[in-house]
């Protein structure tokens, strides 16, 4: 008997995940920017181009019941699929959140989380997190309170997901508790709040590895990864092997996909182990576009590797016309990527003053390429010169997102590059001007 039912478990948890139905989703979405809409949910990211007039029918593939997103270039709002939904849509991308309309089967559940977002939106999270802690308990209770009634006024027709909601408004409180928990003294400015001995607790009881409340609940979601963060010891920034070995041991296998969808720049650079790193992750993760993702970063790296020809550059000079990597050939070439916004950037400044007065005459060009914005062109012509900044000074054409930036996987500044007089590339990650292991690594170039 124990036999028989472990075996039917097996059977209905294989079909639970496995199994595939394929429904309609049609409607009109008005006021696009780019006329294309997409509907994204674990291990589905659908991209449906609107017809001229915004109206759209397009064939879905679900493997679960449960919480997906349409996204448009500037929206995105929670949709709940079944597998024997049928919907229509109707909504107006200019103000998303108010016009969504739905009729068909999974109309009134999807009428429903429209209303809540509503309800949960009429205060911004900054402002809800930067009230004292008793007013923002008053304002989480109304929050609350708003959304229950909403909740027993509906009459919903899908009887799972009347069960689950319920628990869903439970994780949407603990999610407010937890973050303005730990995210108060950010947004109210000040240091070493702590809140008070009768904060309300997190329920002890919610099981933080769960498939089936994940597909359903965007508010779990936030929590179960936020839990995971905070039971390694922090916000994350612990180094990628020790998180592996714990996302390895999860059950949940789209709370792993999550994880590692926030950590594939983990594949860098700057990481020495990132052909583990990246053959770990690949091991983990079942979603093609993750996997895309962190095989994008990794090819990357590939090409940045000592030796290689560096990526190339044609940028704007301040001192007028263009240059090129091409019109530096023949010397090294000691690149900064800076922005006139950026703090840390600026207080390498004297160092880096220094170490250009240093190897004057030298085999050796200093290269500063600014990622401020095309259209503050001005101000930044202005500060080089202000400043009396010296050597070639450029500005990137599209910022942190330039071609040249992004070959280089850069994601932080400033950030040091050093060439060889070929082109080719010494080091994608050269010490600053501050770090006294820049002197020794240019002298042993013998420059």
């Amino acid at each position: 008997m124990k036999k028989s039912l472990f075996a039917l478990l097996i059977v209905v948890f294989y079909s639970f995940t496995t199994s595939e139905e394929t429904i309609t989703i049609s409607g009109k979405i008005i006021n696009t920017e780019n006329g294309t809409i997409k509907i994204k949910g674990e291990l589905v990211d659908k991209e449906i181009k609107l017809k001229p007039d915004g109206s759209f029918s397009e064939n879905l593939k679900l493997n679960y019941d449960g919480i997906y997103k349409i996204e448009t270039s500037k929206n995105s709002i929670p949709i709940y699929l079944a597998k024997d939904s049928k919907l229509t849509i109707a909504a107006d991308d200019a103000n998303l959140a108010s016009t969504l309309k739905f009729t068909g089967k999974g109309s009134i559940e999807n009428q429903y989380l429209a209303k809540k977002q509503l309800l949960n939106s009429v205060i911004p999270d900054e402002e809800l997190y930067k009230l004292d802690e008793n007013e923002f308990l008053k304002k989480l209770q109304e929050i609350k309170t708003s959304v229950n009634a909403l909740y027993l006024k509906t009459k919903f027709t899908d009887a799972d997901f009347k069960a689950k909601e319920v628990r869903s408004i439970h994780y949407l409180e603990q999610k407010h508790l937890i973050y303005y928990k730990n995210l108060h003294n950010l947004y109210a400015r000040l240091n070493g709040f702590q809140v008070s001995k009768t904060y309300p607790k997190l329920d002890e009881k919610i099981d933080f590895d769960n498939e089936f409340e994940f597909l359903f609940s965007n508010e779990y979601q936030d929590l179960a990864v936020y839990k995971f963060y905070e039971n390694m010891h922090g916000d994350g920034s612990l180094p990628a092997k020790n998180r592996i070995t714990e996302i390895k041991f999860l059950k949940s296998q789209s709370l792993k996909n999550h994880l590692i969808q926030n950590s594939t720049n983990d594949i860098n650079i700057e990481n020495p182990d990132f052909e583990k790193t990246y053959q770990d992750y690949l091991s983990i993760t079942n979603d093609p576009i993750i996997k895309q993702a962190l095989t994008a970063n990794y090819n990357g790296i590939k090409v940045i590797q000592p030796g290689n020809p560096s990526p190339k550059f044609n940028y704007e000079n301040q001192k007028g016309g263009k240059t090129s990597l091409e019109d530096l050939k023949g010397k090294y070439i000691y690149i900064d990527l800076w922005a006139t916004w950026c703090g840390p950037c600026r207080e390498q400044f004297p160092f880096l003053q220094k170490v250009e007065e240093q190897y004057k005459g030298k085999n050796i060009e200093f290269v500063a390429i600014s990622l401020d914005a095309t259209k503050d062109q001005s101000k930044w012509s202005k500060f080089v010169s202000e400043k009396q900044l010296g050597g070639i000074q450029l500005l990137a054409d599209n910022e942190m997102k330039s071609k040249f930036i992004k070959d280089y996987g850069v994601y932080e500044i400033p950030t040091f590059i050093l060439l060889d007089p070929n082109g080719n590339i010494v080091t994608a990650r050269a010490p600053q001007p501050s770090d006294p292991k820049l002197i020794d690594l240019l002298n042993s170039l013998k420059i």
